[in-house]
């Protein structure tokens, strides 16, 4: 059975350097990390996870807890988080909240119980004393900062800036906001205000639709999309606060026959899946989903190693314009 000494012999490190990289403390390139997993395949070597975990006082795994595991937008953060955690060596537990805020509590419980190194949390449902109570860091994206050690947020305000003057380039004079959720304050409702300023700028009448919880958690926008068409028809331009209610507001101007872009221009939010597979395809305000993800990833590392962070980290989004503009 190979030992940690014939692992670092065979990769030409020190034994020392070979612990490091396998209990991810100080500064590792990815070269010599990459070596060691090497080494490890070659030797079908696996180091003793209780030791590894009395070691560093953590599990190594990292407990990531989502409002809604089939969201676009989501999927694609998942996916990168676990290909950062992957990188750094760190094993992954999902969780799905479903938006039940009983079900947060119970996996932050979990994850003390099981010792993870710390939370990534892209729900915001727990109180800030609950938070404190688990005594675990918790790097939030795209949640109120409150909520945890740092958060990880996307220029939302310019987002909504960016959506409010290409409408207004496009000739748009009556416009609609879909998707903000007065049950829940989150930094996403900056897309709202910062493209209700614009608006106000530039003379634009902003008509919000509000949504809901439950319009969230299944999905479904039609309905309210449908009402509020029929209700404003002299409407000419809509800015969509996700790719998910905007693939559907295609979907009804299709049913209304409203033509786009000809009648209406259409702008949504996340430039996932959706925003390129519809037809028309939809311009779509870009969030740096992957760099959000590792930068979150990176954040708890540092804190797991005593180092101090930013307590408020903002990326800038930018505006990809395809046909329903």
């Amino acid at each position: 059975m190979a030992t940690l000494k014939d692992v670092a012999a065979e990769c030409g490190l020190a034994v020392s350097t070979v612990s490091r990289i396998l209990n991810n403390r100080g500064y590792i390139s990815d070269e010599a990390r990459q070596k060691v997993n090497d080494a490890m395949r070659r030797l079908n070597y696996y180091p003793n996870e209780l030791a590894r975990s009395l070691h560093r006082n953590n599990s190594g795994m990292i407990g990531l807890i989502v409002p809604h595991i089939m969201h676009p937008f989501f999927s694609k953060l998942i996916s990168c988080i676990e290909e950062s955690c992957c990188r750094r060596g760190y094993r992954l537990l999902l969780f799905n909240t479903q938006s039940v805020e009983d079900k947060e509590a119970e996996f932050m419980q979990i994850c003390s119980r099981n010792r993870a190194a710390g939370i990534i949390m892209c729900t915001g449902g727990l109180s800030v004393k609950q938070f404190k109570d688990f005594g675990i860091p918790v790097i939030t994206i795209e949640r109120s900062i409150e909520y945890g050690t740092a958060s990880v947020e996307c220029d939302n305000e310019t987002g909504g800036h960016l959506a409010g003057e290409l409408l207004w380039k496009k000739g748009c004079r009556k416009v609609l906001h879909f998707g903000s959720i007065d049950s829940y304050r989150m930094p996403a409702d900056q897309r709202y205000l910062g493209f209700a300023e614009v608006c106000a700028a530039r003379g634009m009448e902003c008509i919000r639709i509000p949504s809901n919880a439950e319009a969230f958690q299944k999905m479904e926008y039609r309905e309210e999309i449908e009402s509020a068409l029929l209700r404003y028809p002299d409407a000419d331009g809509i800015f969509a606060n996700s790719d998910v209610i905007g693939a559907q507001i295609l979907q009804v101007c299709r049913k209304l026959e409203i033509s786009v872009p000809d009648r209406m221009k259409v702008i949504s939010f996340d430039d996932t899946l959706p925003a390129i597979n519809t037809t028309p395809r939809l311009t779509t305000v870009t969030q740096p989903i992957s760099e959000m993800a590792e930068l979150a990833v990176r954040l708890l590392e540092d804190v797991t190693q005593g180092r101090i962070v930013p307590v408020k980290n903002v990326l800038p989004v930018s505006l990809t314009e395809r046909e329903s503009t």
